[in-house]
């Protein structure tokens, strides 16, 4: 049998299931009691197992069997959930998501995840809970009269590092006395020891560290990827580290901290491990002569009925669309022919045609809408992440995920989202002395909703923390030199709040890797507007803030308004216009050079058209009345004047290519019934 044949189908499944493994173990975080969540998790990492065993990913099967084995005992009530499991887990999964990705990129999956399965191993013999037991008796000495601070099997595998020549290092980090976060401090060195090796024991437990239940030393054994003299910058380098004492161990510095007994035994335990490497070696074989049958009861477990999708490459949606395109093109030239011609059976067959085609681009447009889910099921365990990377409490309420957008639209709108919903966490949401102090509740909330609103999407993110000080951010600004202090001073409120999308700007007094690095927000304007939407903000100082982002539903067909301009023929999306309009040459006004027309109780800018594009077929001075297009972008708005309208179609987008680019005011072209092409008019850039 040729794997490789099946290699598409296994990564696209096991996304599916570490998808659901992540998910759902959020969820059980939430209900440690439920155990119906517990089966369904098994039964993900049992499918996830057999397949990686079956596709010989010996890795991956390895791995995922040791956290079998853990939610066995817990489906079965004889354990029971607690932090130091979760976080195992949690660990587990993104160790299986790397080798998934490892293997994306043509690897072979491997990974050393020594540390992690130890873990799994003593979380299944029950030796978790003694260790957390001795951690508060350990505080301030690693191995106090009489006490062992590692038990046989840490010793087991810290030995078996060092025979294979990694390096394991003792380590006591002080914090300093003034500390006023000293959890925060200390999950910030734990997260640079996770990134370089593997942290096999802490001292005191990590649930007491979270909890602050030490004094302004804690101790760690990390088997490290890096050098001793790395690790000690890295260290220090968090803030309110006062200095870091690293150790590095060999057998006999082992011998002391575990007791001679634990290391004499280690032969017993080097054979527990090689045997559990055994049953899984049996399990694999089984499990790929099996893997069929097996695989298929599992999967309607937890899915119910028999499933009615199949996976299409993206691909053939691609040719499938670029083709309706043309379709689309040859059904405008026919109407058209039809009008001239008129004969009534042309013209029957053709609105015939019009009525199929029209059904046939609503499914064609759906094939390729994917629900915005697809985007939010990330966030949860990023968010759960980030809060406790900050010492905060969040929740995180998703509304609308199934909202669906183009699946053009939905690659692209993954990264503004982490960034907005990283900046909601790290400056929106108070840590929780504030809230308290503020009468808050000390968990924050942050809402992810989708909704549809005519032919866009709308996506917000919203929060219940600071807000915006409008005046700090007018200050940076203004030293900044986005703004001078005369414009700072007549500046609304609305438009002070979009200052914070100002190139490089950001409110951050330290720069820190959770908001960006002092990339600001200006990185997701420029890519919603590359997307065809916008983004605003809103916020009440003290109560919070909403950035609300509004997308088109696709980018491949849109209605647009034809216009001409002399010889010349345009399109207007239709998304963009408020309404059309005929203006007298005498109701335009000139203030301060600039020509503006009063528009239903407000004075709007007035663009001519021609002078942007430089069209020399229309003379707009000759006119005594200007048709005019009524554009809005956000709150703004704006009447560009053309010649004459032409009317309402269906246009296909097409690109101008990579030698046309940022031509001003033009986002692409379209070829219309008559052969002809019009260029697309793209009116965000108009109104400034």
């Amino acid at each position: 049998m040729d794997m490789n044949d099946y290699l598409s189908m296994f990564i696209d499944e096991s996304n599916d299931h570490l998808q659901s493994l992540n998910e759902n173990l959020l969820k059980l975080e939430s209900a440690p009691e439920d155990i119906s969540i517990v089966q369904i998790i098994f039964r993900s990492a049992h499918t996830l197992k057999g397949m990686s065993a079956t596709m010989g990913f010996e890795d991956l099967a390895s791995l995922t069997h040791e956290m079998e084995n853990v939610l066995d005992l817990v489906r079965n009530n004889k354990l029971k959930m607690d932090s130091f499991i979760f976080d195992t887990l949690f660990k587990g999964l993104d160790a299986l998501e790397s080798m998934v990705q490892d293997i994306i990129g043509g690897g072979t999956g491997k990974a050393d995840v020594t540390a992690i399965v130890s873990n799994l191993q003593v979380i299944v013999k029950g030796d978790h809970k003694k260790d957390q037991a001795a951690g508060g008796n350990t505080v301030g000495s690693d191995a106090a009269a009489g006490g062992e601070l590692l038990d046989q099997f840490q010793s087991s595998i810290l030995l078996q590092s060092i025979a294979a020549g990694l390096a394991v290092f003792h380590i006591v980090v002080t914090v300093r006395e003034d500390c006023v976060l000293k959890a925060a401090r200390a999950y910030m060195v734990f997260d640079f020891l996770e990134h370089n090796g593997e942290i096999v024991k802490s001292v005191p437990s990590v649930q007491e560290i979270e909890q602050e239940k030490f004094d302004r030393s804690f101790t760690v054994i990390t088997i490290a990827s890096i050098s001793e003299e790395e690790l000690r910058k890295g260290i220090e380098s968090v803030s309110e580290i006062e200095g870091a004492t690293i150790t590095q161990l060999d057998r006999e510095s082992l011998e002391q901290l575990a007791g001679a007994a634990a290391v004499q035994a280690t032969p017993t335990a080097s054979a527990s491990v090689t045997a559990a490497q055994a049953e899984v070696g049996t399990a694999r074989a089984q499990t790929a002569a099996t893997a069929a049958p097996t695989t298929a009861p599992a999967a309607q477990a937890s899915g119910g009925a028999a499933s009615r999708t199949i996976r299409v490459d993206i691909e053939r949606l691609d040719a499938l669309m670029n083709l309706f395109s043309e379709l689309l093109i040859d059904r405008v030239r026919l109407e058209q022919l039809a009008s001239e011609i008129r004969r009534n059976e042309l013209t029957e067959t053709v609105e015939h045609m019009s009525r199929v085609s029209s059904d046939l681009q609503n499914i064609v447009l759906k094939l390729r809408m994917v629900p915005v889910e697809s985007v939010f099921n990330r966030f949860p365990r990023m968010i759960r992440d980030l809060a406790k990377t900050l010492n905060k409490k969040v929740d995180l309420i998703i509304s609308g995920a199934d909202t669906e957008l183009d699946r053009t639209v939905i690659d692209e709108i993954g990264d503004p989202l982490v960034h907005l919903l990283r900046n909601s966490l790290d400056h929106g949401i108070e840590p929780i002395a504030d809230r308290i102090a503020a009468g808050k509740s000390e968990t924050g909330i942050v809402h992810l909703r989708a909704f549809h609103s005519g032919n866009h999407v709308f996506i917000e993110v919203e929060e219940d923390g600071r807000g915006i000080n409008r005046e700090k951010v007018k200050q940076i600004a203004i030293k900044n030199g986005v703004v001078t202090v005369d414009e700072a001073k007549r500046l609304t409120d609305a438009e002070s709040n979009m200052l914070i999308f100002a190139a490089g700007f950001s409110t951050a007094d330290k720069i820190s890797d959770i908001s960006g690095r002092g990339v600001g927000l200006d990185v997701v304007k420029s890519k919603i507007t590359s997307l065809g939407g916008h983004v605003t903000v809103e916020s009440e100082q003290g109560k919070g803030t909403k950035f609300s982002i509004q997308l088109p539903l696709t980018l491949s067909i849109i209605s647009a308004m034809l216009i001409k301009l002399g010889s010349e023929k345009y399109a207007i999306p239709l998304s963009s216009i408020v309404e059309t309009g005929i203006v007298p040459r005498e109701q335009i006004r000139k203030i301060h050079g600039n020509r503006m027309i009063d528009y239903r109780g407000s004075v709007i800018p007035l663009i001519s058209l021609a002078q942007v594009l430089e069209s020399t077929s229309f003379r707009e001075e000759e006119e005594h009345e200007t048709e005019i297009v009524v554009i809005r972008k956000g709150d703004k708005l704006g009447a560009i004047t053309v010649d004459e309208f032409i009317g309402q179609s269906e246009i296909v987008l097409k690109s101008l290519g990579k030698y046309l680019t940022n031509i001003e005011a033009i986002s692409g072209a379209t070829i219309l019934g008559d052969g002809q092409v019009a260029l697309i008019v793209d009116p965000n850039a108009l109104i400034k």
